[in-house]
């Protein structure tokens, strides 16, 4: 009779090559892991030869950055600069999906029950590590705004109290705040602010000089999907709760971009999307909550009772796809490999590029501070004379550069840019000097 062990190396040696490193099964026997991931033994050790690299040297070192991007499947046809609504996987993230999804189809119900489902828990332990938290604090979700609709929707508000927030948090997280005015009765403050803001103080005055005696919530985000500003994150996590707020913080475009360490911040919820910034699957996302604050939250979709206290009981979503969740480790894997510091320091090299070669230009105005501290990868402009809409369109048509227009109703609209690890110094000049040509062209 053919054991476990040898029928999934069977069904898999044509396609696989296995892992050194098991993991538990069941009760008594033992399955090596399936990997795919013959591109992870190639393109790995390559980008870790770089690793003895500075940030700052390594920012603009060609030779490193053509390793990443040769890591990716990329359109080379068309240039990408919108990572913020969702960045290509790389190879090895892609064929750790396959790698599970062929799992998963050889007998569902035995191999993501048994083998799949339980590897979550490795992972909640790397992402815990990555954000910096207790491990019993981590959810995985599907997105940002699955994330944050937990919290929006769990928390204990009544009739009369306040969230405060600004104009410029995403539209997912106003319009869970604007269905929960109509079903609860809570009321929903904007703040605006300036785009580019002079410096974090203006932020932070902005928001704290309109906390009031009914506000109960402090929502914004760690970097907005706008105009990529970076908001002091801690100083107002920890004004909220010498105030006695919940602080909920929208970490999109934030988690994996740059360096942060998520319990120095002190803030009560945190969640972020993990197909943007770390290159994970699309679909997959994670949710911090303060392990005190677990039990008062309730979940967005039913839990039983004795998950009452228990991070797992925002993941109770029912039969759900599990291959995109199980691949997020080789996300992390290559975000690692890479390196926080170098990445950071890469992605703000290139929003510098561009920035630099049109700040003078007339008619085009920059709507990120171009200040290392407020702002990393994200880049907002405008050409005065010409829509968001039409710039965009008219990059596409002209020079089959992705980009994505953003607007702050009754403020401002512009065009959201955003290179990641794999752009290139031509395609980020490329668009520089497109910018340029259309702003010299209109009347």
């Amino acid at each position: 009779m053919m054991n476990r062990r040898r029928f999934i190396r069977n069904a898999t040696v044509g396609a696989a090559t296995l892992a050194a490193a098991p993991v538990a099964f069941g009760s008594n026997s033992r399955l090596p892991v399936a990997s795919f991931n013959d591109a992870a033994l190639e393109i790995l050790p390559r980008i870790r030869a770089w690793q003895h690299e500075s940030p700052e040297v390594a920012a603009s070192d060609e030779d490193f950055w053509a390793e990443i991007r040769r890591a990716f499947t990329i359109d080379t046809n068309q240039i990408n600069l919108n990572s913020g609504s969702v960045s290509p996987a790389p190879r090895i993230v892609q064929e750790a999906e396959r790698n599970a999804l062929t799992i998963q189809n050889m007998s569902p119900s035995l191999w993501v029950d048994e083998f799949l489902i339980p590897q979550r828990e490795v992972l909640r332990t790397r992402l815990a590590a990555l954000f910096g938290c207790d491990r019993e604090e981590m959810a995985i979700t599907r997105n940002t705004t699955e994330s944050l609709e937990i919290a929006q929707f769990g928390l204990p508000l009544k009739a009369g109290d306040e969230v405060l927030t600004t104009t410029q948090d995403y539209p997912s997280m106003l319009t869970a705040y604007g269905q929960r005015a109509r079903r609860d009765g809570i009321t929903l403050k904007m703040v605006p602010f300036p785009s580019p803001a002079s410096s974090p103080d203006e932020i932070f005055d902005a928001m704290s000089n309109a906390i009031g005696p009914r506000t109960k919530v402090l929502h914004f985000s760690h970097v907005t999907y706008t105009a990529g500003q970076i908001f002091p994150v801690q100083r107002l996590c920890q004004l909220a709760r010498a105030k006695g707020l919940y602080s909920i913080v929208d970490g999109a475009h934030a988690f994996a971009q740059f360096p942060f360490n998520g319990t120095e911040f002190d803030c009560d919820v945190y969640g972020a999307s993990l197909h943007k910034w770390l290159t994970a699957p699309f679909g997959t996302g994670l949710l911090y909550v303060r392990k005190g604050l677990i039990p008062s939250i309730w979940p967005l979709t039913a839990a039983p009772e004795s998950l009452n206290d228990d991070i797992r009981k925002f993941e109770q979503i029912g039969t759900a796809p599990v291959a995109n969740r199980n691949a997020i480790g080789e996300a992390i894997t290559f975000h690692e490999a890479i390196g926080a510091d170098r990445k950071a320091a890469r992605l703000r090299f290139l929003r510098e590029r561009w920035m630099h070669q049109m700040a003078d230009v007339p008619g085009v105005e920059l709507l990120t501070p171009n200040d290392s501290i407020q702002a990393c990868a994200l880049g907002t402009m405008r050409i005065n004379g010409i829509g968001a809409n039409e710039l965009t369109e008219r990059l596409q048509r002209e020079d089959q550069i992705h980009v994505r227009p953003r607007f702050v109703p009754n403020e401002w609209e512009g065009i959201r840019v955003t290179p990641n690890v794999f752009s290139t110094l031509w395609e980020v000049d490329t668009f520089a000097a497109a910018v340029i040509r259309i702003a010299r062209s209109l009347p």
